[in-house]
């Protein structure tokens, strides 16, 4: 599935069934206490600063890096309609929630809009995950475009992570 995000740029468009109920699901994303157990790169700790689940809220946090380098990130949150949806903007950001350029490329965008959606099918939860950049420049939409089998490839690392912690909670 292909979507447009208003720019005329393919949004990616991401869908993963997990064996788990659609609350734990949504749960796992919005609690700190299992983002902790799942959130980020395989190998990273991951610590959650701050988390504030509504419209204007922040979900602000670290990872560490197996040899100690250490990256800030945060989610601003738009839309929350447990356990349905959430909308939020991914951006990286320094350690007091600024946004900040990502470490591995100045070109790429400043913000994220993501859109997960959480759906119910017998006991378990197909979750889709739309996303693209907003105000981005077209510099850094090309960026994006580029990264995207990188894009993929991470979220399904990710996604695995998530799918082992949700069969042990």
């Amino acid at each position: 599935m292909i979507e447009h995000n208003g720019t005329n740029e393919k949004e990616l468009v991401i869908t993963r069934m997990f064996d788990a109920p659609r609350e734990l699901v949504f749960k796992a994303w919005t609690e700190p206490d299992h983002l902790e157990h799942w959130w980020g790169p395989k190998g990273f700790k991951m610590n959650v600063s701050k988390l504030e689940l509504c419209p204007g809220g922040i979900f602000h946090y670290s990872q560490k890096s197996p040899d100690g380098h250490q990256m800030w990130g945060k989610f601003v949150y738009r839309d929350i309609v447990a356990p349905e949806r959430l909308v939020f903007t991914n951006s990286f950001s320094d350690e007091e929630g600024n946004t900040v350029r990502a470490p591995f490329s100045p070109t790429w965008p400043l913000e994220i809009l993501n859109t997960l959606t959480f759906a119910e099918h017998e006991g378990k939860t197909k979750l889709t995950i739309q996303g693209g950049p907003t105000n981005a420049t077209e510099e850094e939409r090309n960026t994006f475009e580029a990264m995207r089998d990188n894009i993929q490839q991470g979220f399904a690392g990710t996604f695995e992570q998530l799918a082992d912690y949700l069969s042990k909670v």
